[in-house]
């Protein structure tokens, strides 16, 4: 992608957008989505973001890439990695697009020591609801857009550029899966290897884990080694591969339960372990059952295939229609990332074995960097420097005829608050506006708003996220 193409991208975007009458609801005209959020039918077109999916440039030497807004992960790492060189962050989808991160959530096992994707953005190009391209830094005058476009969700405008910093990395991941049966002995294993970047004497480069059941905990240490570093005479030759018959998620009790608990993955595989089998809930649609998924073409094995599938479900409702032929009561769907304070994660895995019983459980410690000056981010509820743990669960609740009034997910969402964290707005959210006000900041991002979207064309963030029912 050259600057001159780049360039023409942003020409027809701005075109697009002069395009839609006033008052119609403004999105984008993009084939995926990694959002689980009911959006209302639109017949107004969407934002022309063909041409703007691809990387600019990237500056081995500098370790930073140009990239535009909407460049999926997948084509990023795939630019970035024959240089030995990834993102800070790399979320676990592969469609999952860079500006999507910054705007919304984006985690991953780097997260303890390089905080979330928007923090490691030196620059950014916003289209503004204005209609204006504003290249906004962390110093420059519009840094107030920069510090407030994180967690915005497009309310603020879209990111058409960005500028981020990248990190060497080796050919190859050196996995320990270890055991916990108490909550709290995970908590403070958890603690302390962010705080020394080590355990039992290795570095951790990557610390994730999952909560299988109460009493079965698992942390993944990631260990980013050279061929040299793995021990191994020729690594390559037994690698493992998910991509396969095997089930990465599966292996963390397998591998644990014959001695260490260790695996060795390309730094590629370890990117995208998690998507194959998206996370775990290829389960739901027949891909991890041996007879079908040794039908199941490769190519197919990957989140984005199991989204459109389960577009169909939500467009024919075929779960809820099965349910009923066999008398089983209503589903409630509960897809959700939350973070809690490190000292509160024992309570929140207590009480949510106890209420909502969906297992299992994704586990990503986190430590926000903050903003340029160390502040915490103007939209983004994250004390920096303190240590929160990210529990994702994704699936659905038996719940009977009150499925439509959320029952699983309104408590969720006051647990959490109680315990002094907050959700990803990326699913649905069920506050009341005062709350949303207080938990996400909307006091300020309503005065940048007012900057950067004078004639107020783009939908604010609460009715975005909550009130677009």
């Amino acid at each position: 992608m050259s600057w001159e193409q780049h360039e023409a991208a942003v020409r027809r975007l701005q075109e697009s957008y002069a395009a839609i009458p006033a008052g119609a609801p403004v999105r984008l005209a993009k084939r995926t989505t990694n959002l689980f959020r009911v959006r209302a039918e639109s017949t107004a077109p969407g934002l022309d973001v063909s041409g703007l999916a691809g990387v600019i440039e990237v500056d081995a030497h500098a370790q930073t890439a140009d990239v535009q807004g909407m460049c999926t992960y997948e084509d990023l790492v795939a630019a970035t990695l024959p240089h030995g060189l990834m993102p800070y962050v790399v979320p676990q989808l592969r469609t999952i697009t860079l500006g999507g991160a910054v705007t919304g959530l984006g985690i991953e096992s780097t997260s303890f020591r390089n905080g979330l994707p928007h923090e490691s953005v030196l620059e950014m190009d916003v289209f503004t609801g204005a209609g204006d391209v504003i290249t906004a830094t962390p110093d420059n005058e519009h840094a107030d857009l920069f510090e407030t476009f994180p967690n915005s969700y497009g309310s603020l405008g879209y990111a058409t550029r960005l500028k981020i910093r990248l990190e060497k990395v080796p050919p190859y991941v050196a996995l320990r899966h270890v055991r916990f049966e108490d909550a709290e002995l995970l908590a403070k294993t958890i603690t302390a290897i962010t705080e020394s970047h080590e355990y039992d004497g290795q570095r951790v480069d990557g610390l994730d884990g999952v909560a299988f059941a109460p009493g079965e905990y698992y942390l993944t240490l990631a260990r980013f080694a050279t061929a040299e570093e793995t021990g191994i005479a020729r690594p390559h030759e037994v690698t493992s591969d998910y991509t396969g018959q095997h089930v990465y998620y599966r292996s963390l009790q397998e591998r644990a339960a014959h001695g260490q608990g260790q695996d060795l993955l390309t730094i590629l595989d370890y990117i995208w372990r998690w998507d194959t089998d998206w996370f775990w809930c290829s389960g739901a649609f027949g891909a991890q059952n041996p007879q079908i998924r040794r039908f199941w073409p490769r190519r197919y094995r990957r989140s984005d295939v199991y989204m459109k599938l389960l577009g169909l479900d939500r467009r024919f409702g075929i779960a809820d229609k099965l349910d009923d032929r066999a008398g089983r009561p209503r589903r409630e769907r509960v897809v959700q990332d939350i973070e809690v304070p490190i000292e509160n994660l024992g309570a929140f895995l207590e009480w949510f074995d106890a209420e909502i019983g969906m297992r299992p459980v994704w586990l990503c410690p986190l430590v926000s960097t903050g903003t340029a000056t160390g502040e915490q981010w103007r939209s983004y509820p994250l004390k920096p420097g303190e240590l929160y743990v990210n529990a994702g669960f994704w699936g659905t609740v038996h719940v009977g005829d009150d499925a439509e009034n959320a029952p699983k997910n309104r408590a969720i969402e006051a647990r959490v608050h109680e315990l002094g964290g907050h959700k990803s707005l990326y699913s649905e959210a069920f506050y009341d506006e005062p709350t949303f006000a207080e938990l996400y900041n909307t006091p300020n991002l309503d005065a940048v708003k007012a900057t950067y979207d004078p004639d107020n064309r783009l939908t604010s963030l609460y009715d975005k996220t909550v009130k677009r029912r």
